[in-house]
């Protein structure tokens, strides 16, 4: 999610850096220590990409991969995690159990004497929660329905950022089981036919 720096940015901090206040002491020791960052991270580089194609190469033994990676904006490391997370999905009876798997859905906080606001109730699977979470952040940055749908939420019915945000971790769910269940592939009418409704 996070963006990456660019040669624009690089260009300036290198003009920066050449006019600022350092030492000039063990520049030599700074040069290799420089160097051994970068090799550290090339390491690292090489092996999330490794990772990453063990990944793929397991997700391609499960039936239904095709269809789920149909949706525009999902990446694997999210499918990936939500089923790692969730097991078949095809087993869930609606996305309103896949929520509640997760904890997303709602309950009362109250007490004995008093009732509270509604509230998610986070019983369930918290790196699930996570997964849905950050698949959803990037519909909502990558896919025009969510975009829109999204957008419609904040600016036409004047809900929260995160309220709306909610909402769609909840149409991505009852999505993705309903997808799976009924060996679907992505339709982004229906999103649109929704919006409408």
């Amino acid at each position: 999610m996070k963006r990456q720096p660019g040669l624009k940015k690089a260009t300036a901090l290198f003009r920066v850096a050449q006019q600022s206040v350092g030492t000039e002491l063990a520049l030599d020791a700074h040069r290799f220590h420089l160097q051994q960052l970068l090799e550290e991270y090339d390491l690292t580089t090489s092996q999330l990409e490794r990772v990453e194609e063990t990944v793929r190469v397991v997700l391609d033994l499960v039936p239904y991969i095709d269809n789920l990676r149909s949706i525009n904006g999902l990446n694997t490391i999210s499918i990936a995690g939500i089923l790692g997370e969730a097991g078949d999905l095809s087993q869930f009876s609606h996305g309103n159990a896949l929520l509640r798997h997760a904890g997303l859905h709602l309950v009362e906080a109250s007490s004995g004497k008093w009732r509270g606001q509604t509230v998610i109730s986070k019983r369930g699977r918290s790196r699930l929660r996570r997964f849905l979470y950050m698949a959803t952040m990037n519909l909502i940055n990558n896919n025009q329905e969510f975009k829109a749908r999204h957008s419609y939420n904040v600016q036409e019915k004047g809900m929260r950022r995160m309220k709306s945000l909610m909402k769609l971790i909840g149409k991505f769910a009852r999505i993705i089981v309903g997808m799976t269940k009924n060996q679907e592939t992505y339709n982004p009418e229906k999103i649109q036919l929704l919006k409408a409704a």
